[in-house]
């Protein structure tokens, strides 16, 4: 893991850390990374028999001990889930995030979340999702550790994501590959929210703005949009002007990607503008997701509606349930963060 210091006497610390050995200071940093690869044997669901073996084959029948279809968990300041999906025999999606606990309970002084999504095409896709994933929040996290601002911060990540992705392939035909979207965000305290996001592919970050009451005015809090642009061959031809969004989303070549991060990805997978940033005074949902989801609404606006209207962890099983419903031929990841400035 990637290291970091204590803020108080600037000893070096673990990110997972949660005290200071030198000086004793609770460092206060919650972390989840998903799916898991540590489930427990359980009873084999074939034949009943108590046990699987190392690999996960039942001891008497030789069933897989398959992961659940879906992983979940609730920080507070971020949700994550990811789900299987209908198609796909496993997941090969991935999601990390952190909350950095500030001085006042409740509100968190910054948060670092981090969704891949593996390139299918490529060998163990899977392995290639989680390294970029807990990768790249763990040297997010440390780079504001060392009061990096946010978008130095998520540069961090994804520099480390695709170093940690790169160090999956064994040999010069073996690259397993994944896209990659992460945000940092950071409380400026009467100055508002500052989000900074990063992508390489087609993963995407959006804003979600909340609807206030008429007599609430937030002139500082952006409308609902998406934060990201693809590195994939539809937004090359929108870019290009050859055609809109929706008839190049129905290309069949919309969804090759033009980066990613893998062994063959190159040294710098990154384009030059991949890294953004958003400041608001005003409530919102920040959401990243992988085209499991978008592929079924891509309308900021849109989400929203159904976003912002529940608590965050119902929403993003609703999110994921509507992707379930709408077809599930992919993996679906969702990182649902509420911003109260």
């Amino acid at each position: 893991m990637t290291a970091a210091v204590c803020p108080d006497c600037a000893a070096e610390v673990d990110v997972a850390d949660k005290y200071c050995e030198a000086c004793g200071r609770e460092l206060g940093i919650r972390r989840v990374a998903l799916p898991r690869n540590d489930l427990p044997s359980t009873v084999c669901a074939g034949c009943g028999a108590a046990g699987y073996d190392a690999d996960r084959y039942c001891v008497r029948c030789g069933e897989l001990n398959r992961a659940p279809d879906r992983f979940e968990a609730d920080l507070g300041a971020v949700c994550v889930l990811t789900d299987r999906g209908i198609a796909h025999a496993r997941n090969e999606d991935a999601v990390a995030a952190a909350v950095l606990d500030g001085d006042v309970p409740g509100r968190p002084a910054a948060l670092v979340i981090v969704v891949s999504d593996g390139v299918s095409t490529s060998e163990n896709p899977q392995a290639a999702s989680g390294a970029a994933a807990r990768a790249g929040v763990d040297a997010a996290v440390g780079a504001l550790a060392r009061e990096r601002s946010a978008d130095v911060a998520v540069m961090a990540g994804l520099e480390a994501a695709a170093q940690a992705v790169r160090a999956t392939s064994t040999h010069e035909m073996y690259s397993p590959s994944c896209t990659y979207v992460s945000a940092v965000v950071l409380d400026r305290g009467v100055a508002g929210v500052e989000i900074a996001v990063a992508n390489v592919g087609d993963s995407r970050a959006y804003w979600l703005r909340t609807e206030t009451p008429p007599t609430a005015h937030h002139d500082g809090n952006p409308p609902s949009q998406r934060l990201t642009v693809d590195d994939s061959w539809a937004q090359a031809l929108v870019d290009a002007g050859a055609m809109d969004e929706e008839s190049a989303m129905n290309d069949q070549r919309a969804h090759t990607l033009l980066r990613w991060l893998g062994a063959d990805g190159g040294s710098q997978p990154w384009s030059d503008n991949c890294v953004r940033t958003l400041r608001t005074t005003g409530p919102g949902i920040l959401l990243l997701c992988t085209d499991g989801l978008w592929n079924y609404q891509s309308d900021a606006a849109s989400l929203a509606s159904m976003a912002t209207g529940a608590v965050p962890l119902s929403a993003a099983r609703e999110l994921a349930e509507f992707a379930l419903r709408s077809g599930g031929s992919d993996n679906i990841t969702v990182a649902l963060a509420p911003v109260r400035p």
